[in-house]
């Protein structure tokens, strides 16, 4: 349908459950061909919505026609991935100058798989973060995430498991410099 059309918000706390659902659908439908069973159910111990990102306005919805199509955030954080649930959580805040900001909890509900909102989330949360000062980015991505990520221009920096060995890849990006006349949350996608 190339006359829907995306458009981004912050995420409130209302959003939680509708969230948590299309997160679910989301690891059951498009981890897929990537995790095997026993990995699947693992994913479901560590990926989920860290309410934090809600909290510290980081994290954000896509929607098409009043659907949430997407979701996913940046924190200035220390926590690489992981949900509310997840163990080794960071709450310790990164220098800018320093520490590369996370992009965090990126999902995006299976009807609206490669119709562009994972670019979307990704593009509004790197804006936000160079605004806020981050001149690079990390994340945890997952194995059917990889191909959207290093089309954006993420390189990886390692691979590695997490929970009961599923498998996670590090990745890096530098920022460009922000500029001061486009303000991320009000992009479109048409």
């Amino acid at each position: 349908m190339s006359s829907d059309r995306l458009t981004t918000r912050h995420a409130l706390p209302g959003d939680l459950p509708a969230l948590s659902l299309l997160m679910e659908r989301a690891i059951d439908v498009l981890q897929k061909g990537f995790l095997d069973a026993r990995q699947l159910a693992a994913s479901r111990a560590v990926m989920g919505l860290d309410t934090q990102l809600i909290l510290d306005r980081t994290y954000f919805v896509a929607e098409c026609a009043g659907v949430i199509a997407g979701c996913g955030g940046w924190s200035r954080r220390a926590t690489l991935f992981g949900g509310d649930h997840a163990k080794g959580r960071d709450p310790q805040l990164l220098d800018p100058a320093r520490d590369a900001a996370r992009i965090r909890a990126m999902y995006t509900e299976p009807a609206f798989a490669r119709r562009g909102v994972g670019r979307l989330i990704l593009a509004v949360c790197e804006a936000d973060a160079a605004r806020a000062g981050f001149g690079r980015t990390e994340l945890a991505g997952t194995l059917s995430g990889e191909p959207l990520y290093r089309s954006c221009g993420y390189r990886v920096i390692e691979r590695f498991a997490a929970g009961d060995d599923v498998p996670l890849l590090r990745m890096g990006k530098i920022l460009p410099v922000p500029t001061l006349e486009a303000d991320p949350i009000s992009l479109k996608r048409t």
